[in-house]
């Protein structure tokens, strides 16, 4: 089915530009929550203070992460058809907003050995922002034309990441005064504020529709035909596998990229900021060149060239985190440092790489995934790309925690990630984007 927004958007250019601010405006907000409590202060502030620095931390940690995906991957496609019958994204969207900021706001209160507490808030948090992110993703093909996906979702990551960099500014007083409960709430603040902007003025095309029975049975009946005719969209099932695997791969960096920076390679919280701002800077212009790179040439090579950078990145990260290796010790003797200090200086070329294609590998997935889908079910199945999204990251979690806690060391987790970068991109050489089928069109 036609996107029957398109001929208005064609015609309101300036109205298009106002919607895709606004709309990367939510980036910009919810990214708060992002990197203080998943990626950074709080995920830090579990292992390190509530479960007291024991190797277990990381295999509590795993498990929430896990719990609160399997609980958004099952109840994403349900929602999303739903929300495709009646058109009320806006209102899915507000609801697990408010979950994620006022359950964030809460983490405040939990203190040392609050394990089941600290668990319980954060599971709720993330599924508020996990199952958001469906009916915030599934705006895309309403505000801008196809031909503009691929940069306009790289607008909404560098949003995001430029989120990113001003809460660690508005956090940082209160790191240096050691205050690091005080930043959840901040955090929440922070998300409140700038979501806003979003249910003002973004339409969400509301209507009013007969049924004769529940809401979440039609979700679930829409489903179950959805599934039924998934053999039809051969193209979109081989591109929610390989992003299956190699999301896997993204989401479990995120989780437990600050972790492993404090635990193995011993940062203090001052050289965690400084990693992570670069992470965010070098994600920024990752998420905008990506975005150019995508509607050129395809989001597909875009992604492929993302995931060999990934692939290499994590391999870099596993040898340079071993002090006694032969890597490490050269490089040691050429910069002059002890082995230590040469290591953690490693991880931050590790950030720099990593913040180059995070925001890319998730943008240009987003925008490939609104190329692929049917614009009458683009809910419903934005739906199946958080269940195959967040399904992943049921995985990754739990296998890099197993094996942190079984061999007592975080390096070895790191090699899993690789594995599932390197199925990933064996199964995204399977599809086709647009841009390879019209080049397949023109030299026949």
């Amino acid at each position: 089915m036609k996107n029957p927004y398109q001929k208005n958007l064609m015609t309101n250019k300036s109205g298009e530009k106002f919607r895709v601010f606004i709309w990367t405006l939510f980036d910009f907000a919810n990214t708060s929550y992002s990197i203080v409590v998943v990626t950074f202060l709080y995920a830090v502030y579990f292992k390190q203070t509530v479960v007291g620095g024991r190797a277990v931390g990381d295999l509590y940690w795993s498990i929430g992460t896990s719990v609160s995906m399997l609980i958004t991957a099952l109840i994403s496609p349900v929602l999303g058809a739903i929300a495709d019958y009646s058109a009320g994204k806006k209102r899915f969207l507000l609801f697990f907003t408010l979950a994620c900021i006022i359950s964030t706001s809460l983490l405040y209160f939990v203190n040392k050995g609050d394990i089941f507490l600290g668990l319980t808030l954060f599971i709720v948090a993330n599924v508020g922002f996990e199952a958001g992110l469906v009916f915030y993703d599934s705006f895309l093909p309403e505000i801008t034309a196809p031909k503009n996906f691929g940069r306009v979702s790289g607008y909404g990551f560098a949003m995001g990441y430029l989120g990113s960099l001003t809460t660690l500014a508005l956090v940082y007083p209160f790191i240096k005064s050691n205050m690091i409960k005080e930043t959840f709430p901040l955090s929440a603040l922070v998300f409140f504020i700038f979501a806003i902007p979003l249910f003002i003025f973004i339409k969400d095309n509301r209507k009013n529709v007969a049924r004769d029975q529940s809401f979440v049975r039609i979700g679930i009946t829409r489903v179950f035909s959805t599934i039924s005719h998934l053999k039809n969209y051969k193209n979109l099932s081989l591109f929610l596998l390989a992003f299956f695997f190699y999301i896997e791969g993204v989401n479990t960096v995120i989780y437990f990229s600050g972790n492993y920076a404090s635990t193995t390679l011993h940062f203090t919280l001052e050289e965690l900021i400084i990693f992570f701002l670069i992470v965010q800077t070098t994600a920024i212009l990752g998420s905008l060149v990506f975005g150019f790179f995508a509607d050129s040439f395809g989001q597909k090579r875009a992604l492929v060239i993302s995931l060999i950078i990934w692939v290499f990145t994590i391999l870099f990260a596993f040898v340079t985190s071993n002090k006694d290796g032969f890597v490490i010790q050269h490089l040691s003797k050429y910069l002059n440092y002890d082995a230590e200090k040469t290591s953690r200086m490693s991880f931050y070329l590790v950030g720099l790489l990593a913040g180059s294609v995070m925001g890319a590998t998730q943008s240009t997935s987003r925008s490939l995934m609104s190329r692929l889908t049917p614009f009458d079910r683009k809910t419903e199945f934005f739906g199946f790309y958080s269940l195959f999204g967040k399904s992943s990251a049921i995985l990754g979690p739990l296998v890099f925690g197993y094996v942190s806690y079984i061999t007592g060391e975080q390096r070895f987790a790191i090699l899993t990630i690789c594995i599932f970068f390197v199925i990933g991109l064996g199964v995204l050489s399977f599809v086709e984007d647009k841009n390879e089928y019209e080049e397949k069109l023109e030299s026949m």
